[in-house]
């Protein structure tokens, strides 16, 4: 079994939305706390890990209690990186490995930073015939979406392997669907990327979108 990576004073990302394995984020930045951060991480070609709220704002607000977020989340590579305006950057991030935290810390000037150890990545697990269908209907979404909107980031035209894939049809379901971020958090840690796809599946019929 290959060593996983530990990483220390990971730059973090406490954010209202989750970022999946190999699924993309943009993030407009212009907290200095984050600019800072964003521009160090590019130049240096590191990630940085973006967990999900708990309690707190994303922005910081005065008087307002410290950030509360979970103790898992995703590293994100910046794939694109724009300065429209002074104080203003527009990324496009893509998700990369989980990671579970191992210590935290809160900078002075409002940043967290953790010691994480990397998690086990997906195995691939081919979709099995019964679940075919919700590989079928991501293409369909996916590709309504990028007609409707060209210019956004999400997957638009996937690859036929990563159609075959559960962990790659699950993720980029939990993206989309209109659930708590709690529920997206569990469904995220799973290790069996097949039992994720068959609770995504559930998901999806409970809510009367796979009929």
């Amino acid at each position: 079994m290959p060593q996983l990576l530990t990483l220390t004073s990971l730059p973090l990302f406490p954010l209202g939305t989750l970022l999946f394995p190999g699924g993309t984020l943009t993030l407009r930045v212009f907290e200095v706390r984050y600019l800072d951060m964003v521009r160090k991480c590019r130049q240096a070609g590191a990630p940085f890990g973006v967990v999900g709220l708990t309690a707190g704002h994303e922005v910081r607000r005065p008087a307002a209690p410290e950030e509360q977020f979970h103790d898992a989340g995703t590293l994100a590579t910046i794939e694109q990186m724009h300065t429209p305006q002074p104080g203003l950057i527009t990324l496009v991030c893509r998700g990369a490995e989980r990671f579970r935290i191992t210590r935290k810390s809160h900078l002075k000037h409002g940043l967290w930073v953790a010691d994480v150890e990397q998690l086990p990545g997906d195995p691939l697990v081919p979709i099995p015939a019964d679940l075919q269908r919700l590989a079928d209907m991501l293409a369909q979404v996916l590709g309504n979406l990028s007609q409707r909107h060209p210019d956004a980031a999400p997957q638009a035209q996937p690859a036929a392997q990563q159609l075959q894939d559960c962990g790659w049809v699950a993720n980029r379901w939990c993206e989309l669907l209109p659930v708590p971020l709690a529920l997206k958090q569990r469904l995220m840690m799973l290790d069996n990327p097949l039992v994720r796809l068959e609770l995504v599946g559930d998901v999806l019929e409970r809510t009367g979108i796979a009929l």
